[in-house]
């Protein structure tokens, strides 16, 4: 099973280590321009830092060069109030200047990210997506995405910048006021970090509750969706709707605690940052009546405890952000490290194939290590030859398919083609060598020209055209309104079975393999379908090593062996003519598959 990913158990991921591993996208060795927009952001933080600073100085000076008793020249109070008024937008210049230059490092670092994990999913093994819910694994891609950019903005021009301003707060505390302010100012900082981490860990159980049940809420609905038409065969809209509704109300329960967890915070916060500002004020009132401090100090002690006041504000929400981004990028990190089932041996090497001759040695096989379903099979497909594989259903004809795609391993055995054992060569040129045409072909919610030119990158609208042909679908297309640029729909449901099944077929044709898999490829089909499929069919399978896994015992009787699979046994093997001889398993299949054609036919 694939380790769960869910928010649960996540809530509070190791900062340090997952910066670590992200650092690499943010400072990418491979990209100086980037790096050098970090440069010149960094820059641009200390300037607008710079801005804020002066501001409280400039007002100051103002409101004591207008305090009865001074004589100080207009020119020089207008140009203060200038120098106040350019702080101001200097502030604000330089901060949408960074954003401008910061943007495309985030977005990029983002784009990095996501593109690895998606490209690590496919990867993975088919295992791993059996067992996870595809809704659940691209909300944990969408949510990991969207928190990059947030956090870098929030580490970057948040928590640093304010550091920055504490640091010269205190600084200018110390020298103007003495270190009474100074302590009361870092007691105030201390309690208020304290008390904001403690109440945000608090709302970061409440909330990863509430993206878990998000998530299962959108696994549910993802899953219903895929699965429409099922709900409507069986008039389940009602009972999805509820099952979606009960997930839903768990999701708002969440949410109300969340949210409501909220207002305790900012109250707590406020009664903080209020006493300390009414502390300050005191202070600089009776040190103003004691003639040690100015009207102006007094200005200025409010205008740096607001300016500090405003980002530590924010503290909350940017605490539990940085810790809700660091358990979405956490999840990221645990689908990049889930290690694929299947790998290339170190030093494996492509697949060279010449005859295309397929051999299973004694392969034993099981799903879970404790119910075997494959016990010993020992066959081989000759090269340019069909060899047919039947059997009841569950008796392990469609494993065949996957272990020769090596989706899974064997347990035990070897399969062979052309004498190279398929786990010593790489998967792309096993996986490039084989063609398949399975029962239920899923096509892209794209054009029919896109899912027939899937077949092989690069293929030319000719080469398209052609495979279309020898799949016998171009006379269908051509009656299209948009031809080859006709939507197929999602999952291809806009075709019929036969035309879905065409155009599987002609992308096979177009990736020309030299091993052809049919795995039930007309079992879903009706009869007068099936039958110009089978012609299609065995035209491809001409000059190819063709394995076939069928139901419909009137598909294979032109095979040149047939193997009759038994509970992951062969229980017979040999041509049709032969096997019907022989009157066992295959017989007695053939014998009442023939009369329930004739029932049909009545």
């Amino acid at each position: 099973m694939p380790p769960d990913h869910s928010t649960k158990g996540q809530i509070d991921p190791p900062m340090i280590p997952t910066l670590k591993r992200f650092l690499p996208y943010l400072w990418p060795k491979d990209a100086p321009a980037l790096r050098a927009r970090i440069v010149v952001a960094g820059l641009l933080v200390l300037c607008a830092k710079a801005a804020v600073l002066s501001m409280p100085f400039a007002y100051k000076a103002v409101v004591d060069g207008m305090t009865e008793g001074t004589e100080v020249a207009l020119t020089v109070l207008l140009a203060l109030v200038a120098a106040y008024g350019l702080a101001r937008f200097g502030q604000v210049l330089f901060d949408n200047l960074r954003n401008i230059v910061f943007e495309k490092v985030g977005q990029e670092a983002a784009r990095r990210l996501a593109t690895n994990v998606f490209s690590h999913l496919h990867r993975l093994s088919l295992r791993f997506h059996l067992n996870r819910r595809t809704g659940e694994v691209t909300k944990v891609i969408e949510r990991g995405t969207k928190s990059i950019d947030i956090m870098l903005y929030f580490l970057l021009f948040n928590i640093a910048p304010t550091l920055i301003e504490l640091i010269a707060v205190l600084i200018i505390f110390q020298v103007k006021f003495g270190f009474g302010l100074v302590a009361a100012t870092i007691v105030m900082v201390t309690i208020y970090i304290v008390m904001t981490r403690k109440i945000t860990d608090w709302r970061n159980a409440l909330r990863a509750e509430m993206n878990d049940m998000d998530t299962r809420a959108i696994g549910r609905s993802v899953d219903a969706l895929l699965n429409y038409e099922t709900v409507k065969y069986f008039t389940a809209e009602r009972r999805e709707g509820d099952r979606y509704n009960r997930a839903m109300q768990d999701w708002a329960d969440a949410a109300v605690k969340s949210e409501n967890s909220l207002g305790l915070l900012n109250m707590a916060q406020s009664l903080i940052t209020n006493g300390t500002m009414i502390g300050a004020m005191m202070f600089t009132v009776y040190g103003w009546q004691q003639g040690n401090l100015t009207v102006g100090d007094l200005v200025l002690v409010n205008a740096l405890l607001m300016q500090l006041f405003r980002p530590l504000d924010l503290l909350g929400m940017v605490y539990r952000t940085i810790r809700q981004g660091l358990v979405d990028m956490d999840a990221m990190f645990q689908l990049i490290d889930t290690d694929p089932e299947i790998k290339d041996r170190p030093g494996a090497t492509s697949l060279a194939v010449s005859d295309g001759t397929v051999r299973f040695e004694n392969v034993v096989f099981a799903y879970d290590e404790d119910r075997d379903i494959l016990h010993g099979l020992d066959f081989e497909v000759p090269a340019d030859g069909t060899l047919a594989i039947v059997g009841p259903s569950g008796a392990g004809k469609s494993t065949l398919a996957r272990l020769l795609f090596r989706f899974y391993d064997p347990k035990a055995g070897r399969i062979l083609i052309d004498g190279q054992d398929i786990a010593a060569v790489t998967q792309e040129s096993l996986r490039g060598a084989i063609g398949i045409v399975p029962q239920d072909s899923v096509l892209f919610n794209d054009t029919i020209g896109y899912n027939i030119g899937y077949g092989r990158e690069g293929a030319s609208p000719a080469e398209i055209q052609e495979a279309a042909r020898g799949a016998a679908l171009d006379e269908f297309i051509a009656k299209l309104p948009d031809g080859y640029d006709t939507q197929v729909g999602e999952r291809g449901l806009k075709l019929s079975g036969g035309e879905k099944q065409r155009v599987a077929i002609a992308r096979t044709l177009l990736k020309n393999p030299p091993i052809l898999i049919l795995d039930e490829a007309t079992s879903a089909l009706d009869s007068r379908t099936e039958d110009e499929i089978q012609a299609t069919l065995a035209r491809i399978s001409e000059r190819r090593t063709t394995l076939i896994i069928a139901h419909r015992l009137s598909t294979i009787t032109h095979a040149d062996e047939i193997i009759v699979l038994n509970d992951g046994r062969i229980a017979e093997r040999g041509n049709h003519a032969s096997l019907l001889a022989q009157n066992g398993l295959y017989a007695e299949m053939w014998k009442r598959q023939a009369e329930d054609r004739q029932l049909e036919q009545v």
